[in-house]
Order: structure tokens, then C-alpha cells, then sequence
């Protein structure tokens, strides 16, 4: 889609930081004591962590298919762990998971023996359409996680169809299918691991963590009697149990579609790993999987489990990159299937940065003109005249192709959000460093045909305007 057309469709619709205790005499407790005393806490409580785990889930078992030997050899078998002193596994390189959410009713499975409801009910399977895809990357080389979120839309090849939908690999062949089709989406990425879970599934994991807080961009409605499907959430702050969550997930009526979908459970995902990642829920683990494993299924090691557990908690947000597959919409001619087209030269940048292929995108990436990066300023609909300042500001630093979204924010921010929408965070640092305020954050929630969307807070009012030249360009608003 063409930067005007979708412009047109946009009207439409730390390093890390102590944290200083105000009530404490930092004058008589050094701070390199203070280092050393948290340090050595967290390092005996990942240890009785990794130990507790161990033991608890070493009976639980995980794995509901068996794949052939060939179907084996798809997925790297290196080694991936290592132990330390107190043989708690950790993880030895870069691991990338391949997750699939599936939703199979009734109808999805029609040899298998249902009860008549009148409705396609859910079914505990891993045999349909895999409804969402994500790509996870583990690499303790470069200390940061990566999800790669790949709409189920995307147009590839699938061995035995041919061009299709990517979600039909999982119906079609399984894991090991699915995981060749991500393998060649993304120029032959090795995809060491998989790990299938159903709706039911994320419902009941959601229900024994506690539930998630979350704000929920807009009004959601929605009714399919077909399925009992019932969804109605309010815009605003809501703390979402299991089947709220469900609805949040799974609503994409809106101009966006499925797309839009994949940015709100990049923004639920971000929200969960936060909250959940805590030293009392990872202890609370091995009963929330006895919950949902008749949900899961996985060819991860126990001990694998327990690494990528551990070295997730230690992540603060910088540490934790979101990209969703670079793409386009197509236009269907009616009674054409419509399809999420795959960008591949941007995909190439994309995995050459987040997955570590030969493409040497550090070298090319810090040569970037800043004059060619798509930037969006986006607030509330409210606020826009700020949101031409920093438009203003950003075009007097060279960044002429900047520009005022209509496509508005609803969520009040106090810091200024920089979100590297197409994965580039060399970018995204470099305007952070112009803009002299706001956090850098790689993730697909932003303005989608733009590289770098600013979400404004209320910190860029401490921006000096002074330092803007009287022959700044004059902007549009798109």
C-alpha cells in the first residue's frame, strides 16, 4: 500500500535504574552495598526458584504430539542449556520458539465425535488454523528477548498448497509444517523449539496468574452467536480475568482488521510479561501449568522452561523488542481472498537486526538518512497543536517526512513513548537523542505505515522551542 493510501485510510479511522528509597540515609549505606546486597538476593532467589521448578514440574508433562522423525529433524536439535554451580539451567546461545495459538471448534474437526450444541463450540485440540503466530527469540548473547508477531493473513509458501495463508500449515502438517513455513518467510531462520496452546488454554493460564491490568484503546463489541461469542469491553483501565482477556484478544472488527489485532496483543503481551514475571509467580508456576497443560503442547525441555522463565524475569522493557512482520494490505477483487503481503526487503533488515543472519544491517542502519524515516506524531485527539510542534521541531532537525496522524491516542502518557513501529531502534535511539526526552521502545503499536511513531507525553512540554529555526518547514497532517 502506498504511503497515500494509507494515509487516506489514517483519517478514517536502560541500562538498569535503582530505584532510591526516599525514606533511607543513602549518606550511611553505600551504594555499592546496596548493589551487592540486591545482586546477591536475586541470585539466591533464581536459584530456589530454578530449584523449586525443577522439582515441581519434572512430573508435568507438556507434550500432546508426536512427530516423526522427519518432522523431528525441522527444529534444531543443538544444544541449548547449560547448568551453573547449583545446576540451574541456563541458557548456553539463542534460542528461537515458535508459539501458535490455535482455535478449533466443532466444526474445524468434523471426525471427531461432538455433541450437538447448536453452536461451534470450542474444541481441546492443536489440529485447526493456527489463529495467531509468534516468532520468540532468547538470546543471552545480546541480553534481550524478541517477539516477531506474524499475522495469520501473511501470503507464503506452504509446502503441499502452495501460495496461501500461513495459518494453513499448522491444519495442514502440524508444528513441524508451521515451522518450515515461518523458516522460509524469514530466509531460512533456524526454529529450535514450538509450543502450541489453544483458546481454552490462554483463558485458564490468565485465570491463575490473577488476570492482567490493561488499557483498552476503545469501546470493543462484538456478537457472534455461532460461535457464543460475546464480546463487550469498555475503553479505560480494566483488569482483565481470563475471559476478558479472551475478548481483548480476539476482537478485530475495526478498520485494521486482523492487524490491528496483532498490535493490541502486542500491547496485552507487554503488559503480561510485566506483571507476571515475578518471583512469586514463577514460584506459582508449576501450579498454573498443572492448570493449562492439557492445553499446551511442546517439544520444550522442562529444564528449557525453566532457563527461558528465568532469563525472561531478569528483562526490564528496553530489554524486550515487539516487531510484527513488515507488510501490506492487499486489494481484493471481490470473492478474492484478502492477504497481509510480505515486505521482504524489510523483512531481511528485520531478521538480520532481531535474529542474527550474514545481512549486515548494523553496518548499513547507522548511515540512514534521516531525512527518509516516516515519522508519526500521535496524541490525543485533543491535543493535536502539540503534536505539530513536535512536527515542527522534528522538520527543523531534518526530519522532513514527519508528520501529525489522525489516528489518535486516548491513553494520557506523562513520558513520551518513541516507538520503533518497523523494528529499527538504531533509528528510534538516534530521534530520542534529538528529541532530548522520551524511552525508546521496539514494538508493531504505532501509526503502521510509518518507521518511527512518537506517542506524545506530557514530558516534551520540558522541550526548549527556542532551538527551533525560523525557517522550520511547514508540516501536514495526514
Amino acid at each position: 500500500m502506498s504511503e497515500g493510501n494509507f494515509n487516506r485510510q489514517d483519517k478514517s479511522v536502560k541500562k538498569q535504574k535503582s530505584i532510591r528509597n526516599p525514606n533511607s540515609n543513602s549518606k550511611n549505606t553505600p551504594n555499592w552495598l546496596l548493589m551487592g546486597f540486591g545482586l546477591s538476593a536475586i541470585a539466591v532467589i533464581s536459584s530456589a526458584m530454578g530449584a523449586f521448578l525443577a522439582l515441581s514440574l519434572s512430573n508435568t508433562p507438556l507434550r500432546q504430539a508426536r512427530l516423526t522423525p522427519s518432522e523431528e529433524a525441522v527444529f534444531n536439535q543443538e544444544e541449548t542449556l547449560t547448568f551453573d554451580s547449583l545446576q540451574i539451567p541456563k541458557l548456553s546461545r539463542p534460542v528461537n520458539i515458535l508459539v501458535l495459538g490455535i482455535k478449533v471448534t466443532t466444526d474445524d474437526v468434523p471426525h471427531l465425535v461432538h455433541e450437538d450444541l447448536g453452536y461451534h463450540a470450542l474444541v481441546n485440540s492443536f489440529e485447526g488454523l493456527s489463529d495467531s503466530m509468534l516468532l520468540l527469540r532468547f538470546d543471552p548473547d545480546k541480553d534481550y528477548v524478541t517477539v516477531l508477531s506474524i499475522p495469520r493473513d501473511t501470503q507464503t509458501f506452504v509446502r503441499g498448497r502452495g501460495i496461501t495463508k500461513i495459518n494453513d500449515a499448522n491444519a495442514l502438517g502440524g508444528p513441524a509444517l508451521a515451522a518450515e513455513a515461518v523458516s522460509h518467510l524469514l530466509n531460512d531462520v533456524p526454529i529450535d523449539r514450538y509450543i502450541r496452546i489453544n483458546v481454552q488454554g490462554v483463558e485458564k493460564f490468565i485465570d491463575a496468574l490473577g488476570g492482567v491490568n490493561l488499557y483498552v484503546p476503545q469501546n470493543m463489541k462484538y456478537t457472534d452467536h455461532s460461535q457464543h461469542l460475546y464480546i463487550d469491553l469498555k475503553q479505560g483501565e480494566q483488569h482483565l480475568d481470563g475471559n476478558k482477556a479472551l475478548q481483548f484478544l480476539r476482537f478485530r472488527y475495526d478498520a485494521y482488521g486482523d492487524i490491528g489485532r496483532v498490535q493490541r496483543q502486542q500491547s496485552f503481551m507487554r503488559a503480561l510479561i510485566e506483571q507476571a514475571l515475578s518471583p512469586r509467580t514463577i514460584l506459582k508456576m508449576p501450579d498454573i501449568l498443572s492448570v493449562v497443560r492439557s492445553h499446551i503442547d511442546t517439544n520444550l525441555t522442562t529444564n528449557e522452561l525453566i532457563a527461558m522463565a528465568g532469563f525472561t524475569a531478569q528483562k526490564n522493557r528496553s530489554n524486550i523488542n515487539m516487531v510484527m512482520l513488515p507488510g501490506d494490505f492487499n486489494a481484493p477483487e471481490e470473492g478474492e481472498l484478502s492477504y497481509w503481503l510480505p515486505n521482504h526487503r524489510r523483512i531481511r533488515e528485520v531478521v538480520a537486526q532481531h535474529f542474527d543472519t550474514s545481512l549486515d544491517y548494523y553496518a548499513t542502519s547507522t548511515n540512514l538518512d534521516p531525512s527518509n524515516l516516516r515519522i508519526a506524531v500521535q496524541t490525543t485527539e485533543e491535543n493535536q497543536d502539540t503534536a505539530q510542534e513536535m512536527v515542527d521541531y522534528l522538520r527543523s532537525h531534518g526530519y522532513r517526512r514527519s508528520f501529525v496522524t489522525r489516528q489518535f491516542t486516548t491513553q494520557p502518557l506523562l513520558k513520551t513513548k518513541i516507538v520503533a513501529q518497523q523494528g529499527d531502534n538504531f533509528s528510534a535511539a538516534r530521534v530520542r537523542a534529538d528529541l532530548g526526552v522520551g524511552e525508546v521502545i521496539v514494538e508493531s503499536t504505532g501509526v503502521l505505515n510509518s518507521d518511527i511513531t512518537i506517542k506524545l507525553g506530557q514530558d516534551w512540554h520540558n522541550v526548549n522551542f527556542d532551538r527551533i529555526p525560523d525557517n522550520s518547514f511547514k508540516t501536514i497532517s495526514y
